[in-house]
Formats: C-alpha cells, sequence, structure tokens
C-alpha cells in the first residue's frame, strides 16, 4: 500500500482534520481535562481545533494526509504559539471550560522557552487510519521545514505512553509541568 501524499491544509480540509482530531483526542489526559463531559466533549473539542485550525492555516504551517485522516499543526516561530481559547468575547465555551482552557493555555505558555522555536501545537490520527505512520510522516514535514529554517522544534505531551513515541522519533524531555495535568515539554534541536 502506497502512502497517500502529505499537503499543506487549505481551509476546505478544515472539517475533515477537526473531526480527525476530535476523535484522535477522545482519551487524551488535558482535552479531558479541558472537556469532561462526555455529551458536550465533542462540541467543545470541536471548537477548540477548529480555532487552532483557523488560527494557522493561513501560515501554510498545518500538514495532513490521507484526506485529513492524519494531522499535525504547527506554529512558525513568529511569536508565541496561538492561544487555544480565542478572545473571550466570542468563546463557544460556558464560563467554567473557558477559565479551564485559559488557564491551561497560560500555565503551559508560561513553560515554553522564550527564544524562537516551532511549535508542534497538535498531532493526531483519526483511530480509524492509526499504525500507519502518517502522524510521524505529518510530523516529519514540520520538523523539516524547523530544520530548513534553522529552528528548533517544541511540544507538550500530556500522555505519558506518547513520551517514548516521541523519543524514538528524535525529542527530548527538556521540562514537564505537575498541574493541571502532567505533561512533558519536549524538544527537537535543529537538524
Amino acid at each position: 500500500m502506497t502512502t497517500p501524499e502529505i499537503t499543506i491544509a487549505t481551509p476546505a480540509d478544515r472539517e475533515a482534520i477537526v473531526g480527525c482530531l476530535v476523535a484522535a483526542f477522545v482519551k487524551d489526559p488535558v482535552l479531558r481535562h479541558l472537556f469532561p463531559d462526555e455529551a458536550t466533549y465533542p462540541r467543545y473539542a470541536a471548537a477548540f481545533f477548529g480555532h487552532l485550525f483557523d488560527k494557522r492555516v493561513h501560515r501554510s504551517a498545518i500538514w495532513t494526509i490521507g484526506g485529513g485522516a492524519s494531522a499535525a499543526i504547527w506554529e512558525p516561530p513568529a511569536g508565541q504559539p496561538a492561544a487555544a481559547h480565542g478572545s473571550p468575547e466570542v468563546s463557544p465555551y460556558p464560563a467554567d471550560v473557558l477559565a479551564r482552557v485559559q488557564g491551561y493555555d497560560d500555565t503551559m505558555h508560561a513553560a515554553l522557552p522564550t527564544y524562537p522555536f516551532w511549535y508542534l501545537g497538535v498531532l493526531g490520527t483519526h483511530p480509524d487510519s492509526a499504525g500507519r505512520g502518517w502522524g510521524r510522516a505529518v510530523m516529519r514535514a514540520g520538523l523539516d521545514r524547523a530544520a530548513a529554517e534553522g529552528f528548533p522544534a517544541i511540544l507538550e505531551t500530556s500522555n505519558p505512553g506518547n513520551v517514548e513515541l516521541y523519543r524514538r522519533a528524535g525529542w527530548e524531555v527538556v521540562g514537564s509541568l505537575s498541574e493541571p495535568v502532567p505533561t512533558w515539554i519536549m524538544q527537537q534541536p535543529p537538524r
């Protein structure tokens, strides 16, 4: 079986990529901390990923494969990574959910390095497409761009099982947080 082409996402890919990420992160510790209610998880997670997609799609920094079955949402080093919560005036969340999202965002961004880096904000593969290596492929596209520009890459993960997966892909743990959810900050130096 041949691997589909990796492409840079366009606004037309939004629905497929958001749907993929909502499904991929159903059991993710951060997403379940932010959106613990089963009934509202799909709607709130879709708003969350949709906001991140919208903030980054015009920066040519979202790589996808398989018609949106796997995606890597990157933030170029032009500034701090985009906030996940959007502006409070137009928030799709009730106050308690917005407070959790803003609290997590603030804590995470305060822990990130102050030097320029490419930020892998989201990497996910729809469960129906798992095990094909597509996540690694779309991640590699962003790593190649970071390396071409001479920047390190940073990500964070709250899934303990992902730490070893990322290590095997060349990432190293450079920090951690215990609250609000145990999270590892990882870096891949420029190649």
